[in-house]
């Protein structure tokens, strides 16, 4: 999609040049170059080899603080995105964080390699080859290794998600062929690999004979329910997040959980909040585990403020800065523990926390209910 087709679909030009989108956006409060009603201004006047080549493309969070508070109901992370796409065509592409090392990971994986997730699911709990219900694992394997050195142990989150389906009665399905879900190939404007790895996954998950996938992953989860559909149509699959799954087994009884966490904050990761729409959810179960010491930041729900990076893409000194910011915002709260949502919000902001001088304990909300399953 060019950028004339793109101003088109998502009709960038009911744009009201009011500023309200750069007003919202964390980078721009960090970076004042970078602005959103810019870049919209820019494609309305045809300005594109000055758009397509400016670096700056590539540091949206594509969080949507934007889209959630345009006036115009402007879609502009999904713009970007195709913005993105028109620019890697043309040969510009972002700085890649870690050497590239995730992007080559997942352009592997539609090469046919032979992966090994299921030995760590089999000692985790009772897992199976087939059924009604998958757990889409994602790219926790490669993150468990890649950021170890951070204390970041993003398996435990996968193997606690095993345990407590079993205690559901679940024996979900992990496949060794299911592969990266796409999503930060897609919005680093390769649709090209993000399809192949597309494919590969509904063909694993339907050969499975599952009818209801299940996924811990924020940025899984919502491209499953809103991408694939998009290049796929209709998949025919029950698309559920793993809190939406626990909050009801809460509410039927079939879960009992202790508390006594302490006091405890919540970051919204905007792909599970802003995106998709899911707040309330792990609010719920936090209150349970809590016991009234669950304590709100300033910023959150729909205004939360965003991890920092996105798509393993253009982390700069502007991340982490942000990433400071909400650290101290969690901290403010008088709370002993920020707890996430996702693997990636757990992984940038105990990188910045690692840098700091603060009493403050990051831990995902998975491992809070496993623990309390104790």
């Amino acid at each position: 999609m060019n950028i004339e087709e793109a101003v088109k679909t998502y009709q960038t030009y009911y744009c009201l040049d009011c500023g309200v989108c750069t007003g919202s956006c964390p980078v721009s409060r960090i970076l004042p170059s970078f602005s959103p009603r810019l870049i919209v201004e820019k494609a309305l006047l045809d300005l594109g080899d000055e758009l397509l080549k400016d670096p700056e493309l590539w540091s949206c969070l594509t969080c949507s603080r934007c889209f959630e508070r345009c006036p115009a109901k402007i879609n502009f992370p999904e713009f970007m995105r195709c913005l993105r796409e028109e620019a890697t065509r043309r040969g510009t592409k972002p700085v890649y964080s870690h050497h590239g090392m995730l992007q080559t990971i997942m352009e592997l994986q539609t090469r046919g390699i032979h992966q090994k997730k299921t030995e760590w699911a089999k000692e985790a709990g009772k897992v199976a080859a087939s059924g009604d219900t998958f757990f889409f694992v994602g790219c926790m394997p490669y993150f468990d290794v890649i950021f170890r050195d951070l204390g970041v142990d993003s398996l435990t989150v996968s193997r606690n998600v095993i345990k407590i389906l079993n205690a559901a009665g679940i024996e979900p399905v992990v496949s060794d062929e299911e592969a990266c879900c796409g999503h930060d190939m897609l919005w680093n404007g390769k649709p090209e690999i993000f399809k192949k790895l597309a494919e590969k996954n509904l063909d694993v998950i339907r050969q499975a004979g599952a009818k209801r996938v299940i996924f811990n992953c924020p940025e899984g989860y919502y491209t499953f329910r809103h991408h694939y559909p998009e290049f796929f149509g209709e998949l025919g699959l029950e698309i559920i997040h793993f809190y939406d799954f626990v909050q009801d087994m809460i509410k039927q009884g079939a879960l009992q959980l202790s508390n006594g966490t302490g006091a405890v904050t919540y970051h919204d990761p905007c792909r599970l909040g802003r995106m998709a729409k899911i707040y309330e959810g792990p609010r719920h179960i936090l209150q349970t585990l809590a016991d009234g010491h669950f304590h709100e930041m300033e910023r959150n729900r729909e205004n939360a403020v965003c991890c920092g990076t996105s798509g393993w893409a253009n982390c700069s000194s502007g991340s982490k800065q942000i990433q400071v910011e909400r650290l101290k915002e969690a901290k403010h709260t008088g709370a002993q523990t920020l707890v996430t949502a996702c693997p990636k919000c757990t992984i940038h902001l105990s990188c910045a926390l690692n840098n700091m001088d603060m009493d403050l304990q990051i831990k995902d909300l998975t491992t809070l209910i496993a623990e309390s399953m104790d």
